[in-house]
């Protein structure tokens, strides 16, 4: 669909895969180890930034297999 070669959309599935997890330890980070609600928040932004990153690169992944 993409025109994106199988090895190119496994690369982009790990590193989809990898922002969701990075993202999912910076979550429980702000929440639980950080205490000063500023840091809290922007260390919360950059991990729902991550998130959305996941999610636009794994339309490529889904829709070229």
């Amino acid at each position: 669909m993409f025109g994106i070669s199988a090895m190119d959309l496994m690369w982009l599935s790990f590193i989809s895969m990898g922002s969701m997890a990075i993202a999912a330890v910076l979550i429980y980070v702000a929440r639980y180890v950080i205490k000063i609600r500023v840091i809290s928040f922007v260390v919360s932004l950059f991990a729902w930034g991550l998130l959305f990153l996941a999610f636009i690169l794994m339309i490529p992944v889904l829709g070229g297999s």
